[in-house]
């Protein structure tokens, strides 16, 4: 008789076996030391008090127009070797984001700024999910919001329960 692990392992989810706790313990918990969620930077922002960290878009300035965090700093990636110092306090870690889940650019933004030795994270979703996710942001015609998109985001509660 077959177990049905084994009967499983054909399958292409269990193909290649799951890692052990321990090795999936480390490394989800270092996927968290390097990302934040959208909602959760959402949060901290309108939390009353310093959030103790400054959110970056490392977008064009094109883009930036187009929508953007409220109060996030702008530093397109192509600038960072050249102005992160004027602009961010290498005391204060940094959330980086971009359009979203397609694009590298915050995560090319991070690797920069973690070069120069900034304490950073990658904000997951970018600007796609912020505002897809129903949170305000600024534009250059003033302030801007979208109803939340319910596969990205609760409908009748304040939060997924995640």
């Amino acid at each position: 008789m077959t177990s049905h692990l084994t009967a499983t392992a054909d399958h292409p989810v269990l193909r290649v076996a799951p890692a052990s706790p321990a090795a999936a313990a480390a490394y989800f918990g270092a996927s968290l030391a390097f990302h934040a969620d959208v909602s959760d930077v959402a949060a901290a922002l309108a939390a009353d008090g310093d959030p103790g960290f400054v959110v970056l878009d490392s977008r064009s300035t094109a883009s930036w127009d187009q929508g953007h965090v409220p109060g996030a700093v702008h530093l397109p990636t192509a600038l960072i070797l050249e102005q992160a110092a004027a602009l961010l306090d290498p005391a204060v870690p940094v959330v980086t984001y971009c359009w979203g889940p397609g694009c590298n650019g915050a995560t090319r933004a991070a690797l920069a700024l973690a070069q120069l030795g900034y304490r950073v994270k990658e904000m997951l979703g970018g600007f796609e999910y912020w505002a897809r996710e129903g949170f305000a942001f600024e534009t250059s015609e003033g302030p801007d919001r979208r109803g939340a998109d319910p596969l990205t985001a609760p409908v009748d509660a304040a939060d997924c329960g995640c």
